[in-house]
């Protein structure tokens, strides 16, 4: 089932949904399983697995020459994506990235999922490697999530890449894309910001997940000014509670959030990582309660493998 109708079906009741990593390469499916079975009494109608690029490593030879060499942490998510329906019976929600893929790898990766029965796509550029500074497009590849969003629609009206391929089949993906309540870090500006989601909601994207945030007026502030620039398709927050205290450095540094002056206080003051765990679930839980009154139609849990904070959270809401 698509994920706005998922959302219909709720008639305004709240979901519950989480994103998890596919496994490292050379574990089994056994750790994502052990991540997901804690959670499933809360009903996820959807579970999204992420994507990461290939990076690189420099390998040296008896020679003293380095050679740049591509690899892949994690297996497929396509795959993981299987195995997470044929369990559980739910829908699983793969990442689509620009990056690590040309358009050809792209049209095969989607022409799998259809496959699969997979009826939704989260669409996203992607981040940078670590050892790039900036977000390099793959060659013969898209270089924003706008001409990824074009390219599923296309294949969703029976438009492939290659033309002297006949074939009546079309695709029908519900697409998701990204949202920033506090700006992407590499827009000059919010509205310009505004601008490109737009766009890629004009282009066909039909429901919205945000970064992680910390302050609910931030949520608040981004759905007006969704609304007010013609922008009405579900916005569903992406939450990830603190648990750790070296997160009130890593969080900002890594995904450009603030970290409201209570939260960061609160956990300056705690005695214990166990006490900074604490404080991070019951401001989670203060927050998602908040979030339910302002009308969020899902709650979305960035768990990252580590259902314990999250199934603590969800038992208090739902």
């Amino acid at each position: 089932m698509k994920i706005v109708d998922h959302i219909k079906c709720a008639k305004g009741k709240p979901l519950f949904s989480f994103e998890l990593l596919p496994p490292v390469k050379g574990q089994s499916i056994k750790g994502i399983f052990d991540a997901i079975d804690p959670l499933m009494e809360f009903n996820p109608p959807f579970i999204d697995v992420t994507y990461l690029r290939e990076d690189y490593i420099y390998k040296q030879h008896a020679n003293g020459l380095l050679e740049k060499v591509a690899y892949r942490k994690r297996p497929s998510t396509v795959a993981t994506c299987a195995a997470i329906m044929s369990k559980y019976k739910v829908d699983a929600v793969p990442h689509l990235i620009c990056g690590g893929f040309n358009k050809d790898e792209t049209e095969n990766a989607l022409i799998d999922l259809q496959f699969l029965g997979i009826d939704n796509v989260l669409v996203l550029r992607g981040d940078a490697r670590k050892s790039d500074s900036s977000f390099i497009p793959t060659p013969e590849g898209h270089a924003f999530a706008s001409d990824l969003v074009q390219h599923v629609m296309d294949m969703n009206n029976g438009k492939y890449l290659h033309e002297d391929i006949e074939t009546s089949e079309k695709t029908d993906f519900c697409i998701g894309v990204a949202g920033y309540p506090e700006k992407h870090f590499e827009s000059p500006n919010l509205d310009t910001d505004f601008k490109y989601l737009k766009l890629k909601v004009d282009l066909g994207a039909e429901f919205i997940v945000t970064q992680m945030f910390y302050d609910n007026e931030k949520y608040k502030n981004f759905v007006e000014k969704c609304r007010q620039n013609g922008i009405n398709v579900p916005i569903i927050p992406g939450l990830k509670p603190i648990t750790n205290s070296k997160q009130l450095i890593s969080l900002p540094k890594t995904f450009h959030l603030d970290i409201p002056l209570a939260l960061s206080e609160a956990i300056s003051s705690c005695k214990s990582e166990k006490e900074v765990k604490e404080v991070g679930i019951e401001w989670m839980i203060h927050q998602c309660k908040g979030l339910i009154e302002l009308g969020a139609p899902v709650l979305h849990f960035y768990t990252m493998g580590n259902s314990g904070p999250t199934k603590k959270i969800a038992q208090a809401i739902f």
